[in-house]
């Protein structure tokens, strides 16, 4: 693939070839992403957060700022159904415990994206009493990006599969939700992915349809310096996609990054360093139109099809 234009993604209503950009509204404000801090127990080949041992560069969302923001979704009578966490690794915040135990008790169901690794196993005696109390509403969503551990591996690094599938395997005997979330980036049809993913889930007891595209998640890969084209009005009817089913149409995510002294809020949660799309302190701020001014629009959402949200 060829390298992307320096032209292209540079002006937030007009494309390099001068045609219209498109932008998406917020139709409703159904899922809140907390990016709970870009620090990880490992580095992946390709992270589309950025994400690292040594990767600092968003700070631990802590119990305070996600209770303010709660306090503003009630206060302005929001219409949101869920609150996620991605990171980074969410179980090395120090504060995602009691983080999620608000949001639970605050009556919302949470999402956690997790590679269910040595931070999960950390923290399991506290996590399964939460999961005691809040089962129907809270949900994890492992990250395994392949069905054999040699090629999972290739992305999460050596030794990475052992650890991941004695997670699932603990929050399958222990009684957790589960999700799973894959790549399509193994030069096979997206068919064979599933069809192979469904023995595995079978060989491990694990109850999920690999059929269910909201149950087995499988991202397009992400490289913002790979070219894609530029999303105008025009494509909208030319691909037969709708703006209203974009991920930002319905969600927003709150990110702090290093040295600021509070979070912002952005559109989604593929973009927290971009500060083109930093909608600023609240929700409130950050209810206005997505202009699709970034690869990752294209190339995750509008061609890829994929959202982080359930």
């Amino acid at each position: 693939m060829n390298i992307i234009s320096p032209e292209k993604f540079q002006h937030p209503k007009i494309t390099a070839k001068g045609e219209t950009r498109a932008t998406v509204s917020l139709t409703r404000l159904e899922t809140l992403w907390f990016n709970s801090g870009s620090l990880c127990n490992i580095e992946c080949a390709n992270c589309y957060m950025q994400s690292g041992p040594k990767k600092d560069d968003l700070a631990y969302i802590r119990l305070n700022h996600v209770k303010d923001f709660i306090d503003e979704i009630k206060t302005k009578n929001m219409p949101v159904r869920e609150i996620g966490f991605t990171g980074g690794e969410p179980f090395m915040n120090p504060d995602i415990i009691e983080i999620l135990d608000l949001v639970l008790g605050s009556g919302f169901s949470a999402l956690v994206l997790t590679n269910a690794m040595k931070p999960l196993w950390q923290k399991r005696e506290k996590l399964f009493s939460l999961n005691l109390r809040f089962a129907e509403k809270l949900k994890l969503r492992i990250s395994l990006d392949h069905y054999t551990s040699a090629i999972h591996e290739t992305e999460r690094g050596a030794g990475s599969w052992k650890p991941t599938m004695d997670g699932i395997k603990w929050l399958i005997e222990s009684g957790f939700q589960i999700d799973i979330a894959g790549r399509t980036m193994w030069n096979e049809d997206e068919q064979t992915t599933r069809n192979e993913f469904q023995k595995l889930f079978e060989q491990i007891g694990l109850d999920l349809d690999a059929n269910d595209k909201s149950r087995l998640v499988m991202f397009p890969e992400m490289d913002e310096t790979q070219d894609v084209p530029e999303i105008t009005t025009a494509c909208w009817d030319i691909l037969g996609v709708r703006p209203d089913a974009q991920m930002c149409a319905t969600s927003r995510m709150v990110v702090l990054r290093k040295n600021d002294s509070a979070p912002r809020v952005v559109p989604c949660t593929l973009l927290p360093y971009d500060k083109k799309f930093d909608f600023g302190p609240t929700l409130e701020s950050a209810l206005g139109q997505v202009a699709l001014n970034h690869p990752h629009c294209a190339k995750f959402c509008v061609l890829g099809g994929a959202s982080c949200s359930t």
